[in-house]
Formats: C-alpha cells, sequence, structure tokens
C-alpha cells in the first residue's frame, strides 16, 4: 500500500485517534464510578498507576523513537493502547482496571514524543506549529462524532464503547503501519544499535541540552505544575458532578447521556475557541505562543475555583466548559514553543522528557487529592488542584524572559 503524505497521515491520526479516545473516556470515568463503583481514592490510584507507566518508561521508549524509528514506535503504541482498553472494559474490576491503565501507559508512551518529532522531522520546524493547530482542531471534529457513538453504544451498556473504542485503535495501529510515511527521519546504522549504549547516549546527550538552556528548564517545570494539578481533577471531576452537584432530573436522562450533552458541548466551545485562535494567534512566533498560554492558565485557575466552589449544576458546567477550552487552546502553543531549536536527534528524548516530568506531577499529587477526596470531601480535593496549579503563572512571566534573553547558538556536540 502506497504511503501518505506526512500532514495528511497526521490529520488522519488526530482525527481517528480522537474520535477513538472520544468513544472510551466519554464513558470512561462513568463506567468507572458506576459500573466498578470505585471510591475517590481508587479513582485516583488508577490514574496513578497510569502515570507511573509512564513515569517509568517514557524516556527509554523516547529514546527508542530517536535511535530506530518514530514510525515503529507510534504503531507499537498504539497496539498497547488499545489492548490496554479493551482489558479494562472486560472485566469491571479494580485490579483489571489497574492492569489496563498500566498497559495504555506503556503505549502511550511509544506515542508521545514520538508522534511530535515524526511530524515535526517531515515538514519542518517552520509549519510544525500550523500543523500542530490544525492537527487539533482535526482531533476536534474526531471527538465530536466520538461523543455521539459513545452515548449510543453506552446506552445499550456502559463497558461497551471502552472495549470498541480498544479495539479500534489496535486497527488505528495497522492503519498507520500500512499507510505511514517517514522520509525526515535518519535511523542509526544497524552496527550503532545492536545494544543500550547508544540509547544511553542519546539520552544523555538529551539532558544535557535541557540543563544548558535556561528556557527548556523553565519550561519542564510548566510541565510539572500542570502534572501536579491535573490528576486530581481529571480523576474527580465526574464523581463530584454525579455526588456533590448531581444531575438534573430532566426527561429522566441517563448519567450516560448527561455526559455525552456536557461534553458534545464542551468540544464544539473547544472546536469554535481553537479556530479562533488558529486565525488571530500564530503559534510559531513565540510572545503570541506565551501570552496564550498565560492567558488560558488564568482561565484554568479561575475554572477550577469555580467547579470546586459552586453547588449550581448549570455554573458548574460553565466552569467545566472553560476548563475544557483552557486546556485545549494551551497544548498546540505549549508544544511549538517546547520544539523550537531542537536539533533532530534528540526531539523526541527531550519531549518525553517533559512527559516524563508530568507523569511525575501526577503521580505526587494525585494520591495526595485522593485521599483528601475520601478523607475530607471531593471538592476540598478539587479546591486543592486549583491551588497547586496557580504558581504555574509565575513560571510562564519568567520563560517569557528567558525566551528573550536566550540567544540563537548551534546545539551542544555530541560526545
Amino acid at each position: 500500500m502506497p504511503k501518505l503524505n506526512a500532514s495528511t497521515t497526521y490529520y488522519i491520526l488526530e482525527t481517528a485517534g480522537s474520535l477513538f479516545f472520544s468513544i472510551i473516556f466519554t464513558v470512561n470515568m462513568v463506567y468507572q464510578v458506576t459500573m466498578v463503583d470505585l471510591d475517590p481514592l481508587q479513582l485516583v490510584l488508577v490514574g496513578t498507576m497510569l502515570e507511573s507507566a509512564v513515569f517509568l518508561f517514557e524516556v527509554p521508549t523516547g529514546v527508542v523513537a530517536d535511535v530506530y524509528s518514530r514510525r515503529l514506535s507510534i504503531v507499537i503504541g498504539y497496539v498497547l493502547i488499545g489492548a490496554g482498553f479493551v482489558l479494562e472494559g472486560s472485566i469491571p474490576r479494580f485490579g483489571a482496571v489497574l492492569a489496563g491503565q498500566a498497559v495504555w501507559g506503556l503505549g502511550y508512551t511509544f506515542t508521545s514524543g514520538a508522534t511530535q518529532a515524526w511530524i515535526v522531522d517531515e515538514v519542518g520546524e517552520e509549519q510544525a506549529g500550523k500543523v500542530f493547530v490544525r492537527g487539533s482542531q482535526a482531533g476536534q471534529v474526531g471527538g465530536l462524532i466520538g461523543i455521539l457513538a459513545s452515548v449510543a453504544l453506552g446506552s445499550i451498556q456502559v463497558n461497551i464503547p471502552v472495549i470498541a473504542g480498544g479495539a479500534l485503535l489496535v486497527g488505528l495501529a495497522v492503519f498507520l503501519a500500512l499507510c505511514m510515511p517517514e522520509t525526515g527521519f535518519k535511523p542509526l546504522p544497524r552496527e550503532e544499535r545492536s545494544s543500550w549504549q547508544q540509547m544511553g547516549h542519546t539520552f544523555r546527550h538529551g539532558l544535557r541540552l535541557v540543563r544548558g538552556r535556561p528556557r527548556l528548564v523553565n519550561l519542564i517545570l510548566i510541565g510539572l505544575f500542570f502534572g501536579l494539578y491535573s490528576e486530581g481533577f481529571d480523576r474527580l471531576w465526574t464523581a463530584h458532578l454525579l455526588e456533590d452537584i448531581g444531575l438534573p432530573a430532566l426527561g429522566g436522562l441517563k448519567p450516560v447521556v448527561w455526559f455525552g450533552i456536557i461534553n458534545l458541548v464542551g468540544s464544539l466551545l473547544v472546536l469554535g475557541g481553537s479556530e479562533a485562535a488558529r486565525r488571530k494567534l500564530n503559534p510559531d512566533h513565540p510572545p503570541t505562543a506565551i501570552r496564550t498560554i498565560l492567558a488560558s492558565s488564568l482561565a484554568l485557575v479561575a475554572g477550577l475555583l469555580t467547579f470546586a466552589l459552586t453547588r449550581r449544576f448549570e455554573l458548574a458546567l460553565a466552569a467545566y466548559w472553560t476548563i475544557r477550552l483552557a486546556r485545549n487552546l494551551t497544548y498546540p502553543y505549549y508544544e511549538a514553543w517546547l520544539n523550537r531549536r531542537l536539533e533532530s536527534s534528540v526531539r523526541a528524548t527531550v519531549i518525553s522528557m517533559s512527559g516524563q516530568i508530568d507523569a511525575l506531577g501526577q503521580i505526587t499529587a494525585g494520591p495526595v487529592m485522593g485521599a483528601i477526596g475520601r478523607s475530607v470531601s471531593i471538592r476540598a480535593a478539587l479546591v486543592s488542584s486549583a491551588l497547586i496549579l496557580s504558581p504555574v503563572l509565575a513560571l510562564i512571566g519568567r520563560a517569557a524572559r528567558l525566551e528573550q534573553e536566550e540567544p540563537l547558538q548551534p546545539e551542544p556536540a555530541q560526545d
């Protein structure tokens, strides 16, 4: 089968991946709360298992992508991710959910860093920011379709979308193996990749590059704070709506339908917001990217506090949608900012380091938020998540200064 254009493949990957993940995630937390009957601490421990796998394997798999093949790494990743969700949805037990999250986390590390590094190598740094934003928009369209499919399947039984989405992700891996091009990446000669020594060399070079760039150090610290806050919110917002605020008895709608509506409206808002941002905000212009990330982070902190403290369903929805929009606006601009001035040979490794720090933040703060949710209240855990995020505003301001001070310089020479 002939290979597709790189940008086209990336847009298909983002669309299909978001569609299949949306099928899963629209009901996944409802499945864990209602069918598996997890409490707040268990909900967060599920996420801790996921992030622990990411933390352990993020850099090693990133090095694999730099030394061997971006495409191979991505294909392996989607096979594992899909298998993890099939396992989780097939056995509604806490242990099976934990195991499924571990497999998913391992698979994610094969795609994290490798996907971004692959498309940057294929289209070039100058076009990468625009491709990231377009890919994000394509993913949002896929996500909308996935929500509708998830509600339809979940109305039959709430675990069916989890199993179906996992199987479709495995199918996506087969498509990528057949159609994904890889022309911009030059793997090391076979005689140079016969042991772990070259992987260690690539990792050390990436680490030295980060240490020598205050801008990169600061960016990775920003990723740490995003990780510290996110696990508590991601794992507890569904339980907060179900148990603390309550869903309206409008038309006798099932929870899966309510969450389908909530996610559908949120996705439409994100789609419109990202299109407006694409037209006016250039992700490849560092000052614009910084201002966008700062504004989105301010909105995120405000939305988190409002969502945690309000007792009104409609205000909680508005706050949740604000959080969704802010997070989705931040991601492509952060990715473009992080990728600036990175040489191809260590790009996936450096991006993976950022992902590992994010995972460390989630592993560190997640169980604490879960314990607060169990011993105090879910509301208190969500307030704590908002407060943990707030220092990121000062870090973004510092990053803006470092961006201006860092001179254009050649990359550090490899050993």
